[in-house]
């Protein structure tokens, strides 16, 4: 089946206030979504004008620079920080863990700029280390995989199936779905935990309520 993608993109000028820029470092990386990439050069303006040094980086996956995708984030050398430009707090969120750098945000909606609270980043990563504490205590994990585009690690999930269960401690279950059923998880109650390996925000957001911990892939490879 034939896939068309279609970039929805914000049509309005995106202004940062004035007020802003003394607060910015003095060297920063400037990440958008691609609703936003069509006012990247213009706000790179405003913040050159201002005496700031601006990066825009293009992470693997990512079509455009400045572009930032969840699945990338990695770690950004050459900056004092960062600035967000759009809604919400996972690439927020994922910025800060990776780079241990102060991230601002600059919601175009609500035309507030404000720095990343550190009671957010310490609340997702107390959260990810409860998962992954969980994790190692299961005996039986549901492997998340999605059909999507872009998405499918099946392979990663197999090998990661294969190697857990010649350690033989742990039982793993592939769950593969197109679109993920955050309900339909709670059809398997002898689950422990969920290992995610579509989309990371799902193991970041605070929206996906189910009675199991869930936690991404990347999270346990790491530490192994």
């Amino acid at each position: 089946m034939k896939k068309l993608f279609i970039e929805a993109k914000y049509n309005k000028k995106v202004i940062l206030p004035k007020s802003a820029f003394s607060k910015l470092p003095k060297t920063i990386g400037v990440f958008t979504t691609v609703q936003f990439i069509d006012s990247l050069t213009d706000i790179n303006k405003q913040l050159e004008d201002a005496g700031i040094k601006v990066k825009n980086f293009k992470p693997q996956h990512a079509k455009y620079k400045g572009q930032i995708l969840g699945c990338n984030i990695t770690k950004f050398d050459d900056v004092d920080g960062f600035l967000f430009v759009g809604d919400g707090y996972f690439h927020p969120i994922a910025l800060s863990i990776k780079n241990n750098l102060p991230v601002f945000t600059y919601n175009p909606f609500s035309k507030k700029l404000s720095e990343l609270d550190k009671d957010i980043v310490k609340k997702f990563q107390l959260k990810n280390t409860i998962a992954l504490k969980k994790y190692y205590m299961s005996d039986n994990i549901g492997v998340i995989v999605s059909t999507k585009h872009g998405q499918n690690k099946l392979k990663q999930a197999l090998e990661f199936k294969k190697k857990q269960e010649e350690k033989g401690k742990k039982n793993v279950y592939i769950l593969m779905f197109n679109d993920i059923d955050f309900e339909s998880l709670e059809n398997f109650p002898f689950i422990d935990c969920f290992v995610n390996t579509a989309c990371a925000r799902i193991g970041y957001d605070d929206e996906i309520r189910i009675h199991k911990p869930i936690i991404n892939i990347e999270e346990i490879e790491n530490l192994n």
